[in-house]
């Protein structure tokens, strides 16, 4: 496989850089082996069964960009420059790993004002990533990175627009609960309270699983083939609560379907097997054509990029012809993609529930 198989032209004007409001008014592409249908967020209640178990992810965003201080002694008097930060993921020690730009100019020792409240030192350079010890832990600490920071926006929305408070709303699902994520689980922000009310009532069933999003899902993929592409690892857990109710839907003839790919991947990790496991630990699962699934038997997702890693897992669901049938209907119609952008229904498998 070359990865200009999954490569397609998008219009620059259908990339969104805000959501639909409310969040279940967004599009919704339903796609089956040989029909596409047209709708709306809120059409899931009538196209998932009584029995479906939607797998969510509850990882919650930190608002982890930050724009901070360096000051050093000179000649010419105590001078002061700016440090921008993208922190990754902490240590086991409660430092973080983090981007630091420019990281050249930062020395070790070094300490980074972000406001009057946080602060960090630079302790290490690796790999072209920094490692930052804040000047606070535990609550405050968050409550501290919560007023200094903005959320981590995809590039190709950060290269639109800056983040503002209003994303600190929209760029988080209703559910979040377990904080460590730098990119949401996108195809979640399309869910309200309303929406997950009308889908109980309907008998539909929610798992709740962790990945921590890290900012290597928007990594490019710079390898011709891709099977030598290295994925970034993320960690992840799928609790014994979480596996049991998976296997009991399995059992009882239900359909799984995780939401988002960050879903997907983590219950797949978990499932190689054959069955979902109770499972915690880093995942780097690479999912592209040819990949056998044991635990999703659909998948609800936004609009991926060109040549992405996103894009060959759905391939793998649903063949490379059909994605690329689905993506140029997507495109025709008009449909805004990526994380701000509308979503899909994708089942590999005819079923009775689409309706034109």
């Amino acid at each position: 496989m070359k990865l200009s198989d999954f490569d397609f032209d998008l219009p620059e004007d259908l990339i969104a850089t805000r959501p639909a409001s409310p969040r279940s008014a967004a599009r919704l592409l339903v796609a089956t082996p040989d029909q596409l249908t047209d709708g709306h967020m809120a059409d899931l209640v009538d196209l998932l069964q009584p029995g479906d178990r939607l797998v969510l992810n509850d990882t919650k965003v930190i608002p982890a960009r930050l724009s901070g201080l360096r000051h050093r002694d000179t000649a010419q008097g105590k001078m002061a420059a700016k440090v921008e930060v993208t922190l990754l993921d902490p240590k086991a020690d409660g430092s973080w790993s983090a981007l630091l730009k420019p990281l050249k100019k930062v020395k070790l020792g070094e300490v980074v004002v972000f406001s009057e409240a946080l602060s960090a030192e630079l302790v290490a350079v690796a790999d072209g990533q920094g490692q930052l010890r804040f000047n606070l832990t535990g609550d405050d600490f968050d409550a501290a990175l919560n007023a200094a920071g903005a959320m981590p926006l995809p590039p190709y929305i950060a290269a639109k627009r800056s983040a503002d408070d209003q994303d600190k709303e929209d760029y988080q699902t209703v559910w979040a609960r377990h904080s460590g994520a730098v990119a949401a689980p996108t195809a979640s922000l399309h869910f309200d309270q309303a929406l997950l009310a009308a889908l109980t009532a309907k008998g539909v069933q929610f798992t709740y699983v962790t990945l921590h999003v890290g900012a290597g899902t928007f990594l490019p993929v710079k390898v011709e083939d891709v099977t030598s592409h290295k994925m970034h690892a993320e960690w992840g857990r799928v609790s014994p609560q979480a596996a049991a109710e998976i296997a009991a839907t399995k059992a009882a003839g239900g359909r799984v379907i995780p939401v988002g790919t960050t879903a997907l991947r983590l219950i797949e990790s978990a499932a190689r097997s054959g069955a979902v496991q109770p499972w915690e630990g880093e995942t780097d699962i690479f999912i592209y054509p040819g990949f056998t699934f044991h635990a999703a038997d659909a998948l609800m997702t936004n609009f991926h990029l060109p040549k992405s890693t996103l894009l060959m897992l759905i391939s793998a669901l649903m063949g490379q012809e059909r994605v690329r049938e689905i993506y140029d209907h997507a495109v025709k119609s008009g449909y805004r993609f990526f994380s701000y952008g509308d979503g899909s229904l994708l089942l590999p498998q005819e079923t009775n529930t689409v309706q034109k």
